[in-house]
């Protein structure tokens, strides 16, 4: 997941990417499971937490299809 990697490119721990969100490091275990839906507002969290740049955009599904394969 490229939460995982944001926190890995920061040098930070669950931890520590916790604390700075004000919330759990099981919460950020589940974030970087992908086993729960975050909120926009839980990303933008950990976007900041992280020192990254959180985008979101719309792609048709066929473009997204051929970008997975």
């Amino acid at each position: 997941m490229r939460q995982i990697l944001a926190r890995a490119d920061a040098d930070m721990t669950q931890e520590k990417v916790a604390k700075a969100m004000g919330t759990t490091q099981a919460v950020v275990a589940r974030l970087e499971s992908g086993k729960i839906l975050p909120s926009t507002r839980t990303l933008e969290r950990f976007a900041k937490a992280t020192k990254t740049c959180l985008r979101i955009s719309f792609a048709r599904e066929s473009l997204n299809r051929a970008v997975t394969r």
